[in-house]
Order: C-alpha cells, then structure tokens, then sequence
C-alpha cells in the first residue's frame, strides 16, 4: 500500500512541475528540500565579428536548503581565447515567498539575487553577468502552471562591474540594465502517467530581452527548445537562441544550448 501511494505522490508531482524546468531562465519553484542538483551547462554561438564559434562550459550546483530558499554556485569557462580559459565564477540564492497550490495548477513567486565575478575582456555592450560581466543581478519571477502548461515571467535589475584586474567597464556604454523573460513550456510526453520512470518530453519557447537603463538599447532573443527527463531524475535539454531585434553591440547573439542536468535527492535523511 505504502509503495502504491509513493507512486501516486511521484507521479503528481512529475505532472505538476516537469514542464516548468525552463532552459535558460529560472522558474519560482526551487530544487527540492536536502537535493543537489549538478547542471553541465554548455552553449556554442557563432562569432559576429569574426569567423567560428565561442564555446562556453558552465557547471553549476544548485541545493535546496529547504522549500522556499534554494543557493547555486557556478563556474565560467569560454574559448574567448582560442583555448579553455576560466574567466570566473557566480553566486544566486532564489526565495520562494508565494505559492497557490491547488492538484493540477499552481501560482508561484520568487525573489532572487545573484552576484558574479569574471576577468575576461569586455567585449559587447550587452550585459550578462552570466559568463560575461562581473557585477550583479537582482529580481522576481512569477510562474503559473495549469495542468501540462507552465507559463513564467521575470524583471530584474543588473549592475555590471569592472573585470578586474585587467578590463575596466567602458565609460562610453551603459552599466546597468533591465531584464525581462517571458517563458512557456508544454509537457507534450506522456499523455498518461504510469510509472515514475517513464520519459517525459517538454516543448519551451523562452523570450529574454534586456534595455540599458542609461541609451534605450535593446534587444529581443527568442530560444525554442525540447527537454527529456528520465525517471524524473536526470534531464537533458537542447536549444537555439535567435536574435530577433537589437540594437546594441553583441558579439555573439545567436547560437545552441546543451544542458545535461541530474538531482540528487534527499542528502539528509
């Protein structure tokens, strides 16, 4: 009986919050109370400026320290210069400070802040202290899920910072901006559940944008993508991020996303 009822819990679960596992942008929801989640994050976008592509390899551990307050670190390693180079780091801790839950629908909103450091060259005008800038990022995010449809939003304020000891930001472009996101995501497999080990498979379509608050420039990407996720513990995702609209130097806009993403749950027993 105890097995039966575990497996229904499991089960409810996995339909409520597979299809909010977004790829580029972070949902309200937080990694679970006591698990760590280990996420391989590597993107590859073709140059602008020059021939090739730049290849990015950020890991990042992410660990629930209870259901509202999740901490992340993560690492940024580029090929900027034509070999594996560490540029910096990142820290972010999410609080969950709302939630509506009802079986087959939720409302959620979250609070988060993140700093980053980098010392490589600051090559663009956009900001992005996610593998770029060294500065930080501080936001909210509202998510609603109604059965196998999640739909998420978020604006944040971000800071970029000098990346010392080598690159001091430009005085003759914006530091700060305003980012906004706007994200959907279907779980289009199963279309019934019976078993906690069955493959799911999500369709998302994520919009990022980002205004420099000092100039108006901005720019609009959209990112559609398709997710695995097995035995509702380990994921993989594939993306593309199109540069719709910009005007803004970028040096790199458009390109492909690879994740490969496990947790590991309840460490405290």
């Amino acid at each position: 009986m105890r097995k039966v009822i575990l497996l229904f819990v499991v089960i409810s679960c996995q339909t409520v919050f597979s299809q909010e596992l977004f790829v580029v942008t972070d949902p309200a929801s937080n990694v679970p109370a006591n698990s760590l989640a280990v996420n391989v994050m590597q993107s590859a976008f073709k140059e602008k400026f020059e021939p090739g592509y730049n290849y990015h390899l950020m890991p990042e551990v992410t660990y629930g320290i209870n259901k509202n307050l999740m901490v992340r670190g993560s690492a940024f390693i580029s090929t900027r210069t034509n070999a594996l180079y560490a540029e910096g780091g990142g820290f972010m801790a999410k609080y969950r400070f709302y939630s509506d839950d009802d079986l087959n629908s939720h409302f959620r909103m979250a609070a988060y802040g993140r700093y980053s450091f980098n010392r490589g060259d600051i090559h663009q005008e956009q900001i992005e202290i996610v593998g770029h800038n060294t500065g930080f990022e501080t936001g909210i995010i509202a998510t609603k899920l109604i059965k196998k449809v999640a739909i998420s939003s978020s604006v944040s304020f971000e800071k970029a910072l000098d990346n010392k000891p080598n690159y001091p930001f430009p005085n003759n472009i914006g530091d700060n901006a305003t980012n906004y996101t706007l994200s959907f995501g279907k779980l289009m497999y199963p279309k019934k559940y019976s078993s906690f080990k069955q493959t799911n498979i999500n369709f998302m379509i994520e919009f990022v944008g980002q205004t420099i608050n000092e100039n108006g420039k901005s720019y609009l990407d959209v990112v559609p993508a398709i997710q695995f996720i097995f035995n509702s513990q380990a994921r993989l995702d594939f993306a593309y991020r199109q540069e719709l609209m910009s005007s803004m130097v970028r040096s790199a806009p458009n390109g492909f996303y690879f994740n490969l993403y496990y947790t590991f749950f309840n460490l405290k027993k």
